[in-house]
């Protein structure tokens, strides 16, 4: 009956591992079934499994320009220039605030 309406199903084998990551987290399915459904030549996959989540923490790419000027203008280390930019978000005058408040 699948058949007729254009639809095949076939299990895929030996998979170990289906990761599916989004902009903020990856969803881990271990030990996963997996079944392919081709419907017209559009792919549809089916899988089941154990699932574990896990959060994606991003680096913020500062530009070494940014940590340099930071750095000169507090008179602190290229390194912890850079910390404090992570920690203000890139934002220059608050990085730079707070260098100069810790001394």
């Amino acid at each position: 009956m699948m058949q007729r309406m254009g639809l095949s199903m076939e299990g895929i084998p030996n998979v170990e591992e289906v990761i599916i990551r989004t902009s903020t987290k990856e969803i881990i399915v271990e030990n996963p079934e997996v079944a392919a459904l081709d419907l017209h030549g559009q792919k549809i996959f089916q899988v089941t499994g154990q699932i574990t989540e896990k959060k994606i923490e991003k680096k913020m790419e500062i530009p070494e320009e940014d940590v340099r000027l930071v750095a000169d203008q507090t008179s602190k280390s290229m390194e912890e220039a850079q910390k404090a930019l992570e920690e203000t978000g890139g934002d220059l005058a608050k990085a730079i605030l707070l260098l100069q408040a810790k001394g």
